[in-house]
């Protein structure tokens, strides 16, 4: 198969295609011949060396994937061949745990993230799933939107509904609100019911983000100090939920936009650097942190239904050839692309042939 490698870590010129052995399907798995696979900004920081823990080099990137079963192992009885499926960003989980007992598999111990390790990734014509980690992509729905059902839908989901317990009429503030978990994160925070807030430091995106459902959007340069922006249209409460998709760059205008109670959940962090803070920063508002690690399969099975009833549009940049996944990367950083990219692996095959066969 075709797959990006990349064997040390640095700039985008170290996503390099080879060839590699087709994966064989062990006894709870999947092979799934990829159809698409989303560009995250995850993938840049294991990349680039930010993100350490858990990751081993080779490694093919890439953990947004949905395509067709092409093969599997002995002990499947619930896919079958042909099956069009999406994964979740993992390709193992144990099953038994506390976590995985209490949906909130992306907690266990023996979970791997896919394409962080064991060349097993989603930058690829074929990745190795655990049946536990996978779901069905109903009909109606295409296979490119389901790839990026998981991570950039469902983990929106999980940080609105489940984590941030947003309300009816609540408001709601969504950082970084033009990148691929953000615009999502706009349109779900919507369809709650919430008054919605997004900030961007990108005045192209401004159209796209009120398309999406944004009541206002917060507009200011990455250095500046959006609170004010915030705390004006909110009458000076602040907001009573963040969604906070950038992390550490956005720290302290976040914190400052925040309501008495407000509920900070965080999705993303965008680079390797810590911030200092007083916690009575946050206490005396009685402000609680939280976070949302990822999405569950069935936060998975609710953005498909989500998607099969029109309730969510995907929102898609643009679609590249698996080899132009450097590009793809180096568009990313750029902080210019609206949503998700999606890589598609070029090589020609039968959609229902087994590897190797």
């Amino acid at each position: 198969m075709q797959a990006i490698v990349v064997r040390q870590t640095g700039g985008p010129e170290k996503l390099v295609l080879e060839t590699l052995p087709d994966p064989t399907p062990g006894p709870r798995q999947i092979i799934i011949a990829i159809a698409a696979c989303g560009v995250c900004f995850h993938d840049v920081v294991t990349r680039n060396g930010t993100l350490k823990a858990g990751i081993s080099l080779p490694m093919i990137p890439g953990h947004e994937v949905s395509g067709l079963v092409v093969a599997v192992g002995r002990d499947v009885t619930h896919f079958c061949i042909g099956d069009r499926v999406a994964a979740t960003q993992r390709s193992h989980i144990c099953g038994h745990c506390a976590h995985c007992r209490s949906a909130r598999e992306p907690l266990c111990d023996d979970a791997q993230f896919m394409g962080d390790a064991a060349l097993n990734g989603g930058y690829a014509d074929y990745v190795a799933v655990g049946i536990d980690n996978v779901t069905r992509v109903p009909d109606g729905v295409e296979l490119e939107s389901a790839a990026i059902s998981a991570c950039a839908i469902g983990t929106a989901l999980n940080a609105i509904r489940d984590i941030g317990r947003v309300r009816l009429s609540e408001t709601i503030l969504v950082t970084g609100a033009g990148g691929g978990v953000g615009i999502h994160a706009v349109q779900i925070a919507r369809a709650s019911g919430a008054i919605v807030l997004a900030q961007t430091t990108s005045a192209a995106k401004v159209a796209a983000i009120k398309a999406a459902g944004a009541h206002h959007v917060v507009l200011g340069g990455r250095d500046e100090d959006f609170s004010p922006q915030v705390k004006n249209l909110t009458k000076g409460a602040g907001v009573a939920v963040v969604i906070d998709t950038v992390g550490t760059p956005l720290f302290h205008p976040t914190r400052r936009a925040l309501a008495k109670a407000g509920r900070w959940v965080l999705v993303g962090q965008l680079t390797g650097d810590f911030v200092p803070f007083n916690p009575a920063q946050l206490f005396l508002k009685s402000i609680s942190m939280l976070s949302a690690t990822s999405c569950t399969r069935q936060h998975l099975v609710d953005v498909l239904d989500l998607l099969a009833r029109g309730a969510i549009q995907p929102v898609i940049a643009q679609t590249l050839p698996l080899a132009q996944a450097s590009a793809a990367h180096a568009l990313i950083e750029t902080g210019s692309v609206l949503g998700r990219i999606l890589l598609r692996p070029g090589t020609e095959r039968p959609e229902a042939q087994r590897p190797g066969a």
